[in-house]
């Protein structure tokens, strides 16, 4: 029998041709990994849409497990992201809009969330198959952080589901761009997700009914 996990990806932005979390995710879409069915969900790049879009896909689909998924270029390795924010700030022309605060996302919500994820799981089993991979403590204040927040805000009475959010670096195509910048090649991206999953998976099972774990 086969449970849903529900995986995001932003659509492409800052004048790309592609965002490697989408790629990633229409990738996995329809896969079934260890038990867990992939059903993929393609996210705008804009805070106040994306936490919609998210909460809607949560209520319609009700999920097993939320796994989001974001583009950080810059960063050389897949990020598991550990906390999200309840706060938001504009972006304009790509750019982080100095003139405007940071405001909150979701009205008389907790401030932040810890991930659902078993990340320290996940790690090995990344580092395992010898893919770059390391814990982070923010997902920023944007778009990828709206998704990584609204999922758990939507999830909250639901402990026993499994919810977070993943950073992946350029896609190689991007960073030719960008000769500075680190990337990593979409097949590679595509298997640490699914090793992932599989972790995910398996932790679920585990668990079974005995509730949520501690902030791993």
């Amino acid at each position: 029998m086969t449970s849903l996990i529900l995986v995001s990806g932003f659509e492409p932005f800052g004048g790309e041709r592609i965002n490697p979390s989408w790629e990633v995710a229409r990738a996995l879409d329809g896969e079934v990994i260890e038990g867990f069915a992939v059903k993929a969900i393609r996210a705008p790049v804009n805070c106040v849409r994306v936490a919609a879009r998210v909460n809607d896909a949560v209520e319609r689909f009700r999920p097993r497990a939320f796994l989001g998924l974001g583009q950080a270029g810059g960063r050389a390795a897949i990020s598991l992201e550990r906390v999200a924010i309840n706060l938001f700030q504009n972006r304009n022309g790509g750019h982080l809009d100095t003139r405007d605060d940071a405001r909150t996302l979701i009205d008389g919500a907790p401030d932040a969330y810890f991930a659902r994820l078993p990340l320290h799981a996940i790690l090995k089993a990344l580092r395992r198959h010898r893919i770059p991979a390391s814990i982070s403590l923010t997902a920023g204040a944007y778009a990828c952080n709206a998704a990584m927040y609204a999922a758990l805000h939507a999830l909250r009475r639901k402990p026993d589901v499994a919810a977070g959010f993943i950073h992946l670096p350029y896609d190689a195509a991007q960073a030719a761009r960008r000769p500075a910048s680190p990337s990593m090649s979409l097949e590679v991206m595509e298997r640490a997700v699914r090793l992932a999953i599989a972790t995910i998976a398996g932790e679920t099972a585990a668990q079974g009914g005995r509730g949520r774990r501690a902030p791993t």
